[in-house]
C-alpha cells in the first residue's frame, strides 16, 4: 500500500530507474522515478484514500510524502491525466476522475447515431432483463482472471434509442466486489452504470480493451433488437479494469447499426 503522510515513503534518487525482468525477455526493463510515484499514487486509489470526484495532495504535498521532486510528481500526475484517471482543474487542483462528469460518461460510449454526436440523443431507454448469481465458465474465469467456477453475477439488458432497441448487453462482473447488485438496484439508477459501480461499490473502470467482430442476429437476438433473424449486427466484447490493471468486467454488446455506427478516435 501505499505510504501513510506520517510515514513517507523514500525514494533517493539512486532509486530513479529500478530494474526489472521483462516478460518475455532476457534483458531488464527498467521503471522511472516517476513512475514508480504514480504507482503509488495508483495504490492509494485503490485503497480509497481518495474517491472519485475528490481531491488528491498538491504537488507540492505528494512531493514531500515521497521526498522527490515536485516535477518528478508532475510527470506521474501528467501521465495520469492522459490515462484519464484524474482531472487539472485550473486554480482548483487534481480530481479523481469520475463517470458523473459530462465528459467521461460518453468515454466508453462508441455507438454514436448517424446524425449527431455521442450522447447527443440523450440516455438511453434501459431494459434490465436479469442480473443472476451463477458459477463463472472457462472463458468468463479467463477473461476476469477468476479460475473456473469462481461466483460472478451475469446480467442482460437491452438499451434502446427513440423507444427503438439498439443495444443488447451481456455483462459479467466479479461476484464479491458486487455484493448486493440486483436487477432492481440496476433498473432503478438512472446514471450510467459505470457511475453507479463508483459510487455504490467503490469499482471505478479506468480502461478497457475490445473486440470488434460482425455476427448475425440469432439465438434471441432478433426478438430483443426487433430485426429479421441473420441481420448483421456488430458484436464488441470489452474487457473493463480499474487501477493497476485488475478487470472487473467482461461484456459482450450486440449492436445494431442501421441508424447507428461505431466511431473511435485513434492518436
Amino acid at each position: 500500500m501505499a505510504a501513510s503522510p506520517s510515514t513517507p515513503t523514500t525514494l533517493s534518487p539512486q532509486t530513479a530507474a529500478v530494474p526489472v525482468q521483462a516478460e518475455g525477455s532476457g534483458a531488464p526493463a527498467f521503471s522511472p522515478l516517476y513512475q514508480q510515484i504514480k504507482s503509488l499514487i495508483l495504490q492509494s486509489l485503490q485503497a480509497g484514500e481518495w474517491k472519485p470526484g475528490e481531491t488528491i495532495p498538491s504537488e507540492i504535498e505528494l512531493a514531500a510524502r515521497f521526498r522527490v521532486s515536485q516535477g518528478t510528481v508532475r510527470k506521474a500526475i501528467d501521465e495520469m491525466a492522459a490515462d484519464n484517471l484524474v482531472v487539472r482543474r485550473q486554480g482548483r487542483g487534481t480530481f479523481v476522475a469520475t463517470h458523473a462528469e459530462q465528459q467521461v460518461q460518453f468515454r466508453f460510449l462508441k455507438l454514436v447515431p448517424d446524425l449527431g454526436e455521442p450522447g447527443s440523443e440523450g440516455p438511453a431507454q434501459r431494459d434490465v432483463i436479469d442480473c443472476r448469481r451463477m458459477r463463472a465458465s472457462a472463458d468468463v474465469a479467463r477473461a476476469l482472471a477468476l479460475r473456473s467456477g469462481d461466483a460472478v453475477l451475469q446480467a442482460r439488458r437491452v438499451l434502446s434509442y427513440g423507444g427503438a432497441p439498439t443495444i443488447v448487453e451481456d455483462i459479467w462482473l466479479p461476484a464479491a466486489p458486487f455484493k448486493g447488485l440486483t436487477a432492481e438496484r440496476l433498473a432503478d439508477y438512472h446514471g450510467p452504470m459505470y457511475e453507479l459501480f463508483e459510487t455504490e461499490f467503490n469499482v471505478r473502470m479506468v480502461r478497457a480493451d475490445e473486440k470488434i467482430r460482425a455476427v448475425s442476429a440469432a439465438g434471441g437476438l432478433e426478438a430483443l433488437l426487433n430485426v429479421a433473424a441473420g441481420t448483421p449486427l456488430l458484436s464488441v466484447e470489452r474487457i473493463a479494469y480499474t487501477y493497476n490493471d485488475l478487470p472487473m468486467e467482461l461484456r459482450r454488446g450486440y449492436y445494431r447499426t442501421d441508424t447507428h455506427h461505431y466511431h473511435n478516435t485513434l492518436g
